[in-house]
């Protein structure tokens, strides 16, 4: 009777590692996907420079058609008969404050961006994936693992080399600008880890409305005059809405799904899918070649992002192997 009761312990044990590997495994996919989304946003945001745009049009317009997405999603909710959570004001508070972050992040990136080489911008820009283990240390009073540490560096050093800032290097440009980028660095790691930190007890379209209203808000910092201003019928809409798409909707959604299942390091590490993705999208859309040292440093920065798995891989390896011998054992 002891025998079989250790048994079925061990098998519910083993169980138990299989579904937090599977749920940790599609939180850390989750995150990628919402990094690769923010891709999209360095050839968006030259395609509407080119066409005329000021960067803090291209900002409200990230905001605004953001904001927009998700209200639909919820109108379209509510028709098919999902009700809304009453919040606490607490509660909504800190979703608009995500929003601001993430607008923030925008307004300073957009800037760099507008008067840096993208390549210097990009790679201040990912100095997020070291900063996100700072913040995680200050949160959780402890220290980084080693390899923790070391995945941000490999990524860090892929940056170098996929971006190309080792032929033109950060010396000599705009301080200004340079530190709008550093700056659009720590407001993006702060707003990947408090994805998962802040928890609101209601639907995803819902909570997105709410973070994107914050970020509506913050735009109106820079281009208050947005909706009256006319740049709406002078061809802005499609750069809107591909901005407010995949650099805003779908990043809260799902950094909102998966961050608060991973170390907040893990998070911004995981989200370094953002320039591999954003150099595919603009050799196919902008006809930007890839030298061999730039396809280099993307494998490198997917060598670092697979780094940042192992532990989880090797450590339910080893869980399924203990209660592999327990259950030989008992039985």
């Amino acid at each position: 009777m002891h025998d079989t009761t250790r048994s079925t312990a061990s098998a519910r044990q083993s169980e138990l590692s299989t579904a937090n590997k599977s749920q940790r495994t599609l939180a850390a996919l989750q995150v990628f996907a919402g990094g690769a989304c923010y891709g999209a946003m360095a050839t968006t945001y030259k395609l509407a420079y080119a066409a005329g745009f000021t960067s803090n049009q291209v900002v409200a317009s990230q905001a605004w058609f953001g904001c927009l997405f998700f209200v639909l999603a919820v109108l379209i909710g509510r028709a098919r008969g999902k009700r809304l959570s009453a919040l606490p004001v607490r509660t909504v508070l800190k979703l608009m404050g995500l929003g601001a972050l993430t607008c923030l992040t925008s307004i300073l990136y957009c800037y760099a961006m507008s008067v840096l080489p993208a390549p210097v911008a990009l790679t201040l820009l990912f100095q997020f994936t070291w900063m996100g283990l700072v913040w995680q240390t200050i949160m959780t009073r402890r220290a980084p693992r080693p390899i923790e540490i070391a995945s941000a560096a490999v990524i860090v050093a892929g940056t170098v080399f996929a971006s190309g800032v080792y032929q033109t290097g950060i010396a000599g440009y705009d301080p200004v600008a340079l530190l709008c980028a550093l700056g659009a660095a720590v407001s993006c790691s702060l707003f990947v880890t408090l994805s998962g930190k802040v928890k609101a007890p209601c639907g995803n379209e819902q909570r997105g409305a709410i973070v994107c209203a914050g970020s509506v808000i913050m735009s109106l910092t820079v281009c208050p005059d947005y909706l009256v201003s006319g740049v709406l019928t002078q061809g802005i809409l499609p750069f809107a809405a591909i901005a407010g798409f995949f650099g805003l909707m779908c990043p809260v959604l799902l950094f909102g799904l998966g961050s608060p299942h991973l170390p907040a390091g893990l998070s911004t590490v995981m989200a370094a899918a953002e320039l591999p993705a954003g150099l595919f999208i603009a050799m196919i859309v902008l006809d930007e070649p890839l030298g061999v040292i730039e396809w280099l440093g993307v494998a490198v920065i997917l060598a670092g992002v697979c780094l940042a798995q192992l532990p989880e891989l090797i450590g339910n390896g080893k869980r399924h192997g203990h209660c592999s011998s327990e259950h030989r054992a008992t039985a």
